[in-house]
């Protein structure tokens, strides 16, 4: 490892720059890591390290000549990939950090079991006084298919196995999970749908999952399932899944995730009976694991080691 140190530029949202600076010089003292957060005023030209997301502004990565990583502090890089061109010879990295994946898992987990349990039916039936002596079959007995299997989704699908949930997933190569019946390609992908009560959508935004929830797709889930999407919102089709929830065919809705947000308020997902709202706050990156994350990152690196999460242009993500 290099005695030098290196100079880390942080390049945020600016309601975020207080709080993830702040972090990042705790944790970088508490690791002696040989690396410096730029001083204001330092050019670009001499930044080793670019901790960023897109609401910076920065979108010109050509004056980083010395740039050794960019290392996104969101778990999606759609803003980026295929929009902003970088070096080739510079990894661009994923944000995966424990926060993040922890949040993302209980949120699944979390709607998955009101789904489970109907949660909603007994709020109903409360709400009018009414006795209806019903009760859920036992997890062991109900299906929830996970629509992507990258680190959000193996953990989710992970957490539900635990639960006692059969879990089915998909991704668009094989997989191999513990307790999980894992399906890949066209035929997997329907193969899933077709058992899916509950169904959590993890996948990355690309233009080969841009609506991939269709009035096609949705037809092959089971009457009355249910969908969690916390993955992006152009992953649904917003019109066949209205018509899905018009004809009952689908139950309910929990969607973090929307084509535009915040969710304009003449959007009939406000108002639908079907459809929970939530303000994309399923998986929020928290500073304090993220800047963990980071830094071992930038600790292989000085090490000579490949990082992880490396982002694939052609591939999207």
């Amino acid at each position: 490892m290099t005695d030098a140190p290196r100079l880390m530029r942080i390049a945020l949202d600016p309601s975020e720059m207080e709080e993830w600076t702040a972090a990042m010089t705790t944790v970088l003292a508490e690791e002696e890591m040989p690396v410096e957060i730029a001083p204001a005023g330092t050019p670009d030209a001499e930044i080793d390290y670019l901790v960023y997301n897109y609401d910076s502004g920065v979108h010109d990565f050509a004056p980083f000549a010395r740039l050794r990583a960019i290392l996104n502090t969101w778990a999606g890089v759609e803003a980026v990939v295929g929009k902003i061109a970088w070096p080739e010879h510079v990894p661009f990295c994923r944000m995966v950090e424990p926060g993040l994946t922890e949040g993302m898992v209980e949120y699944f987990a979390g709607h998955a079991m009101r789904y489970h349990l109907d949660i909603d039916r007994f709020q109903a039936n409360s709400a009018a006084g009414r006795w209806d002596k019903w009760s859920p079959p036992l997890a062991r007995d109900r299906t929830v298919g996970v629509l992507g299997l990258g680190a959000l989704g193996r953990a989710t699908a992970e957490r539900l196995v635990a639960m006692g949930f059969r879990v089915t997933g998909w991704a668009r190569s094989a997989k191999d999970i513990p307790g999980v019946t894992c399906h890949h390609g066209a035929e997997g992908l329907m193969a899933l749908l077709n058992s899916a009560e509950i169904l959590v959508v993890i996948l990355p935004l690309t233009p080969d999952t841009t609506n991939v929830l269709n009035a096609e797709t949705l037809a092959y889930l089971p009457e009355g399932a249910c969908i969690i999407n916390a993955g992006r919102g152009p992953l649904i089709d917003d019109d066949a899944l209205l018509a899905a929830l018009a004809s009952g065919h689908v139950r309910h809705a929990t969607l973090d995730v929307f084509r535009e947000e915040p969710l304009p308020q003449a959007h009939p997902y406000w108002r639908h009976p079907g459809v929970t709202v939530t303000p994309h706050i399923a998986a929020v990156t928290r500073a304090r694991t993220a800047c963990q994350a980071i830094t071992a990152q930038i600790r292989r690196d000085l090490a000579g080691q490949t990082l992880c999460h490396i982002v694939d242009p052609v591939r999207g993500y």
